[in-house]
């Protein structure tokens, strides 16, 4: 599946991916291949990426929205920082 993580002044990931967890506002949950459709407001804190490589990144985030759609996930965020 691919993702896409923007901020309102840039993208700041975009790739295949294997996961990612975010952090819904009723807590996290994390979204796989082949995910129902969904939109979701997202809260203050991590979000954590698997990449098919196997590779781990990991954003903090203030807040945002997350949108699945026949395995595009977008993420739109604000407050993000990088925290590997």
């Amino acid at each position: 599946m691919n993702l896409s993580v923007l901020t309102p002044e840039k993208e700041i990931f975009s790739g295949s991916i294997t996961s990612v967890k975010v952090p819904g506002k009723n807590g996290q949950f994390e979204i796989l291949d082949g995910h129902a459709p969904i939109v979701s407001a997202l809260g203050e804190g991590e979000v954590r990426i698997i990449d098919n490589a196997g590779q781990r990144v990991k954003y903090q985030i203030q807040k945002g929205f997350i949108e699945v759609l026949n395995n595009e996930v977008s993420l739109l965020v604000q407050g993000v920082f990088e925290n590997n």
